[in-house]
Order: structure tokens, then sequence, then C-alpha cells
């Protein structure tokens, strides 16, 4: 994914395509109980590439939904990124071996950063980190509890520098609110990474894409938007083709 990557969200729980607000598991919306076909509906649609997420997985400390995400990887060409519950080198080995290209480590990965620089070595360009932004800290274990202080452009660079193939990072009280991205979060994050970044939260128009891409982020994750009807992978895709504002 050498261009702007456009990733469709799929986020697992109780086997169904679901999405949260602001990361809070009593403000759920069911999208959909056939993940699969949904998988290959965005392939289809013109999706770059999947996130796909554990959140029973998240919550459990350990893969929960590991058959299904088999069943998505199999279905679909393109890429897939799996996160939610992998704390173990087995759990990131399964899904990697499974044919994902890569695995979103995240509570474990702030907690213990040692691990996680041994699992970038013994997989090189194909673990991630996420870096999910609440409160000015990180958000862990499935966003429950307090954050864990921590500045998250500083946690970007030191992901990058122990191996990370790519940040992924999320403005938790904007995701799944459809009131737009954390731009300064974004530009910050990318402007200390040494690694591709990834902007998550609060997308949800042509523009707020493009603004990303501005920001010089290596992709956008599309959730809400996309589910709702409010926003289509082709006018994502035309907006960053469209000259910046201001240009002819």
């Amino acid at each position: 994914m050498n261009r702007f990557a456009l990733l469709a969200a799929i986020d697992l729980r109780g086997g169904k395509c679901v999405r949260l607000v602001r990361g809070d598991f009593a403000r759920e919306t069911a999208y959909g109980d056939d993940p699969v076909a949904v998988a290959r509906r965005f392939e289809a649609e013109g999706a770059d590439a999947l996130h796909v997420v554990d959140l029973d997985g998240a919550r459990a400390g350990r893969a929960s939904q590991a058959d299904l995400v088999r069943g998505i990887l199999a279905a679909v060409r393109i890429p897939v990124q799996v996160g939610g519950g992998i704390r173990d080198e087995a759990t990131a080995a399964a899904y990697l071996d499974a044919g994902a290209a890569r695995v979103i480590c995240g509570t474990r990965a702030v907690a213990d950063p040692a691990w996680f620089a041994a699992l970038c070595r013994a997989r090189p360009g194909r673990v991630g980190i996420a870096l999910d932004v609440k409160e000015g800290g990180l958000a862990v274990r499935a966003w429950q509890g307090a954050p864990v202080p921590a500045d998250p452009a500083e946690a970007a660079r030191a992901a990058a520098a122990a191996g990370a193939a790519v940040v992924v990072v999320t403005a938790v009280v904007r995701d799944g609110s459809l009131e737009g991205p954390d731009l300064a979060l974004v530009g910050r994050v990318v402007a200390a990474s040494g690694a591709p970044v990834i902007a998550s939260g609060g997308v949800a128009t042509p523009a707020d894409v493009a603004a990303i891409a501005r920001c010089r982020a290596a992709g956008a994750i599309l959730g809400t938007a996309l589910y709702a009807g409010k926003l289509a992978l082709a006018d994502a895709r035309a907006a960053l083709l469209a000259p910046p504002p201001g240009r002819g």
C-alpha cells in the first residue's frame, strides 16, 4: 500500500459487525451478522485494506473470534490487519500464518515495550501498534478504566524505533461519533513517528479523508460513516485526487 490507504473497519463482537461510540460497549450498534460478506463488500467497493478488530478478544485479553477472523482472511485478496487480544507471540503468529498482512498490538505493546520490540524483530514489517488516545493518555484493555499516562507522539516515536511497521492512532473521543478526525493529534504523531501512521476516529466525509492525507498520514480507517451510508469509498478516493483547497 504505497498510496494513501483507505482501510475499512470490521469490528467483531459476538460474531457480528458492530460499531461503538467513543469506545463505549454500552453504545454499540450492530451492522450485520455476516462479517465475511461485509469484508467482501468492502473489497468490491474499493477498500485498499481491512482493519479487523476482535472486540471480544480485546476485552478478554486473548483471541476470542479467531475462526471468524480466519474466515475473513480467506475470503478477500486485499491486505488485512488484525487486532484485538493479541498479547502473546503465538496469537500473533497464528494470524500472520493464516494470511494477515500484519497484526496490530495495543495493550501489551504499551505495557511491555520489550515484548513488542521482540515481536517486531521476529516478524519484521508485519507488526504494528495501536495508540488509542483518551484524556491525553493511552487507553488499554479495551478502553476500560483510566488511560495509561503517556504522550502519544513519544509513544509513536518509541514504537517506530522498536520496529513497528505502522502506527494506528485513534482519537477515542471521536471514534464512532462522525464528528471529524483530531487533525492536531494526527499531525503530532506523524511528525514524531518514524513509521507510517494510519489515522482513526471520527472520519465522516470525503473532506475528512483529504485533511488526514494533508497531515502526511499513510492512511485512514473508515468505520461508522461507511456502515451508516454517510460516506462511500469511491467518494473518499475521489477526494484524495481533488486539488487542495485554494488551488485550481
